[in-house]
C-alpha cells in the first residue's frame, strides 16, 4: 500500500473510532432521589461501597418535597420524564407515590412495614420493581414506653405525640396503648401533623393542661423534621421525653430507642448499587434492621432532675454527657 494511501485509511479509522466508542459506552446512570423529608448522607455511602460516586460514574437528580408531600407526584411523574435509572424513595409516602408512577424503572425504598403499607407482598421475594429496607417502628412502641417509665417511675400519666395522617398511626397508637394499661398508666394521645409547629404547640398545651409526666414521641417522618422544635419544647417545659432515634437524642432529646436509620440509609444505597449492576429488585430481599440503638442524654437528665438507673446506662450503645 502506496503511503498516501495508508494514511488515508488510518485517518478514516482513527475519525470513527470516537463514534464507535461512544455508541458502545453507557452513559453514566442516574438516580431519581425522591424524599419528603431531606438528603441522606448515609445513602451516598451505602452506594460507595457498591464502587459508586456522585459526579465520578453517577448522577442523583434531588426532588425533596421538605414536608409538603403533596408535591411528590409530580416530582415523581418528573422523574420518570426523565427516564432516571433507579429512583430512590424514601419515607412511606415518597415509596408509595414512586410506586404509582412507575412499574418498570427500578425502587430502592425506605419504610416502616412495606407488606402492611401495600408496597410488596413479601420481604424475601418483594417481585416487580421494588425492593429496600423495612425499619421496624410502631412495633417498638411498646419498648419506648417501658425505658421511659422505668425513667420517671413516679409519672402515672403519660402522653403520645402521632401524627393522625401517619401511615402506622394506628399501630403505634394501639402498641402504645397495650403497654400503658399493663403497667396502669394513663395514657393521652396528641395529634399533631408535623407541617406546622401550630398544632406541636398545641398538644404540648394539652399536655401540660393534663399534667403529664412524660411524653412519647411517634415515628412520622414529618415529626422528624421538628427535631430542633420537639427537643426545645420538651426542654422548655421540663417533659421528659422518649424518641425514636438518635438524631433526636444527640441535640438534647433525653432518650431514644429504635433501629440505626445511619445504617438502614446505607443499606439502602448498598442495593441501589447492586442494581445497577444488574441486579433485579424482584430478587433482592428487603433488609431488616439488624442494630437497635438506645441512647441516653445525661446532660438532658440532670437539666430535667432525673437520675438515670443503672440497668438503663448499662444497655444503652451511646451515654451523652
Amino acid at each position: 500500500m502506496r503511503r498516501r494511501e495508508f494514511m488515508t485509511a488510518l485517518g478514516g479509522a482513527v475519525a470513527a473510532w470516537p463514534l464507535a466508542a461512544r455508541a458502545q459506552q453507557k452513559a453514566m446512570p442516574v438516580i431519581g432521589f425522591l424524599s419528603g423529608e431531606g438528603r441522606a448522607p448515609e445513602f451516598y455511602r451505602g452506594l460507595s461501597k457498591t464502587g459508586y460516586d456522585e459526579g465520578r460514574n453517577i448522577a442523583i437528580e434531588y426532588r425533596v418535597a421538605k414536608g409538603d408531600y403533596d408535591q411528590l407526584p409530580a416530582m415523581a411523574a418528573d422523574l420518570v420524564g426523565r427516564k432516571v435509572d433507579l429512583i430512590a424513595a424514601f419515607g412511606p409516602p415518597a415509596a408509595h407515590v414512586a410506586k404509582g408512577a412507575t412499574s418498570t424503572i427500578p425502587i430502592v425504598f425506605i419504610s416502616g412495614d412495606p407488606i402492611d403499607e401495600g408496597l410488596i407482598a413479601s420481604l424475601a421475594h418483594p417481585g416487580g420493581n421494588l425492593t429496600g429496607v423495612s425499619i421496624i417502628t410502631a412495633e417498638l412502641m411498646p419498648k419506648r414506653f417501658e425505658l421511659l417509665s422505668e425513667l420517671v417511675p413516679q409519672s402515672r400519666v403519660f402522653g403520645l405525640l402521632v401524627d393522625p395522617d401517619a401511615s402506622n398511626a394506628e399501630a403505634m397508637i394501639r402498641h402504645t396503648q397495650d403497654a400503658a394499661r399493663a403497667k396502669g398508666i394513663e395514657l393521652h394521645v396528641l395529634k399533631a401533623s408535623g407541617i406546622s409547629c401550630d398544632e406541636i404547640d398545641t398538644a404540648f398545651a394539652t399536655l401540660l393542661k393534663l399534667h403529664a409526666g412524660a411524653l412519647v414521641v411517634g415515628t412520622d417522618p414529618l415529626l422528624t423534621l421538628r427535631i430542633p422544635y420537639l427537643v426545645a419544647l420538651a426542654s422548655h417545659h421540663a417533659i421528659p421525653a422518649m424518641y425514636v432515634s438518635s438524631e433526636f437524642a444527640w441535640p438534647g432529646g433525653l432518650i431514644s430507642y429504635g433501629p440505626s436509620l445511619k445504617a438502614a440509609y446505607r443499606e439502602a444505597g448498598v442495593s441501589a448499587g447492586k442494581i445497577l449492576k444488574g441486579a433485579k429488585p424482584a430478587d433482592l430481599p428487603v433488609e431488616q434492621p439488624t442494630k437497635f440503638e438506645l441512647v441516653v442524654n445525661l446532660k438532658t437528665a440532670k437539666a430535667l432532675g432525673l437520675i438515670v438507673p443503672q440497668a438503663i446506662l448499662a444497655r444503652a450503645d451511646e451515654v451523652i454527657e
